[in-house]
């Protein structure tokens, strides 16, 4: 049962097959059995509740596609009942009076909540090693990391310890997890889904979406994740529309644009051939491959590492100890508790952030760095309307890999900061331009220690593409079964 997608545990339930109880009580005894630290707090009563209520929504025919199916959440959600800590020391035991405007939307569809997962500190991180509460493993093998920061999102939905997660991404944490783990996960349009109740990292990069098993399930999780709210003032006002409407259209004609950027040197061999053996697989599907340049790629890293610091040095400036959060225990005067708590709460990469942000948010270096970081990121985002938009427009989608490597080993890369940064490089620029990007499982790699690991495919598209990007990768999955493989 645990192996089944969305929409095949939503007819199951439909049809009285299974109850959303018996589903529920399968995936709590699998999260307790789990050695992968993907969860951090699990309410088994509060679950069953909301899955008893679920049954009688189906009793009632009063249900959605969705109603009876478990989830879980990134810790980076709020939640009333489950703690909310974005895997810090500083919100180690918090609970929230309120849940986050997508908790909420799935809780109206009916989905049944299974706990909250690890991800790193306030999702600062590509390798989820950052958590307070310790790394999560790759279920692929328990010596790798899963990626980051949604590594407990993608790991739950791996280790098949939820059918269906949630997920942010800031500058690749939706799908370089995903693809290091061998799941699907798409981040959407900048704005298409509510940030209301997700604790702030960069207001202005980052987005929730989903991660699951295949493209269907996210289309799924998108139609009850994005809905206009006046909470948010990022939230887009654009009609309700079915991202699963486009699942079934042909690709014959379409054309795939592939950066060469993206295939330079840095991108390791195994990766490499399993990315070219997905791109044959679309040609094979009628789709059209034509080379394009995103020259601007190589920027997209220090311009990401000079806003993304700065909008959280000054998020993460409410982390006190006055209100909420970790204060210390001892203190001479209202400044000395400020730093005490500050410097006991916050783990070492966000205090690296903090620092970073802070200097180039102050006096004399402001436009120096922040202002041409700005700058630079508007040409990032015109080399993908060059590419995707206007009357020369080169290609429907781009395709290239997520990441340079497979999940390498934890704590090869702990002290090495720089490092970890560079893993990012070719899912930067897409939340730079606020672009909707996804990863879906396209074959394993090897790594540097002849291990078993994932490796991921990423597609891209244009404002609002998502409908679009979610059809190549159905029609991808139709013809292969990456997606349905899972660790022993």
């Amino acid at each position: 049962m645990h192996t089944k997608t969305l929409k095949q545990l939503s007819v199951l339930l439909h049809e009285k097959k299974i109850s959303a109880e018996e589903l529920a009580k399968l995936y709590l005894a699998r999260i307790q059995q789990s050695d992968v630290n993907a969860f951090l707090h699990v309410a088994q009563e509060l679950t069953l509740q909301q899955a008893r209520a679920a049954d009688q929504r189906l009793a009632n025919k009063h249900s959605t596609a969705l109603t009876g199916i478990p989830i879980a959440h990134k810790d980076i959600f709020v939640t009333r009942g489950w703690r909310s800590t974005a895997g810090s020391k500083m919100l180690e035991n918090y609970i929230s009076p309120f849940d986050a405007t997508v908790v909420e939307n799935f809780n109206n569809a009916g989905m049944v909540t299974l706990g909250k997962l690890n991800c790193d500190e306030f999702a600062m991180g590509s390798s989820n090693e950052n958590s307070h509460f310790g790394p999560v493993k790759n279920p692929w093998d328990n010596g790798a990391i899963p990626g980051g920061s949604s590594g407990g999102s993608a790991a739950a939905v791996a280790a098949r310890l939820a059918p269906a997660a949630t997920a942010t991404d800031t500058g690749g944490s939706i799908r370089q997890p995903a693809a290091m783990c061998g799941v699907t996960g798409i981040k959407p349009t900048y704005g298409n889904v509510s940030r209301f109740g997700m604790i702030a990292f960069a207001s202005s990069l980052d987005q929730a979406g989903p991660i699951s098993q295949t493209a269907e399930d996210c289309a799924l999780l998108l139609n009850a994740m994005t809905a206009f709210d006046p909470r948010d003032s990022t939230s887009l006002e654009r009609q309700k529309e079915d991202f699963s409407r486009d699942l079934n259209n042909d690709l014959k004609g379409l054309r795939i644009g592939i950066p060469y950027e993206y295939f330079s040197a840095g991108l390791a061999p195994d990766v490499e051939q399993a990315v070219r053996a997905a791109l044959y697989e679309y040609e094979k599907l009628g789709a059209k491959l034509v080379e394009i340049s995103l020259p601007k790629t190589e920027l997209s890293i220090p311009v990401y590492y000079v806003i993304a610091p700065a909008e959280a040095s000054s998020n993460l400036s409410r982390f006190d100890g006055v209100r909420y959060g970790h204060r210390a225990a001892n203190y001479k005067d209202l400044a000395d508790m400020y730093k005490k708590s500050r410097a006991e709460g916050f783990g070492e990469e966000v205090k690296r952030r903090i620092l970073v942000g802070a200097y180039v948010l102050s006096h004399g270096y402001y436009d120096a760095y922040y202002l041409q970081a700005q700058k630079i990121r508007r040409l990032i985002a015109e080399d993908f309307q060059n590419a995707l938009s206007g009357p020369n427009r080169q290609c429907d989608v781009i395709m290239g890999p997520v990441s340079p490597t497979v999940a390498w080993d934890l704590g090869a890369k702990a002290n090495d900061p720089v490092a970890n940064y560079l893993a990012d490089i070719y899912t930067l620029s897409t939340s730079l331009a606020g672009l909707p990007g996804m990863s879906i499982p396209c074959g394993f790699g090897q790594g540097e220690k002849n291990a078993r690991r994932p490796v991921g495919l990423q597609i891209i598209g244009n404002y609002y593409d998502e409908a679009k990007l979610l059809n190549f990768a159905h029609q991808y999955q139709r013809v292969t079964d990456w997606h349905l493989r899972a660790p022993d």
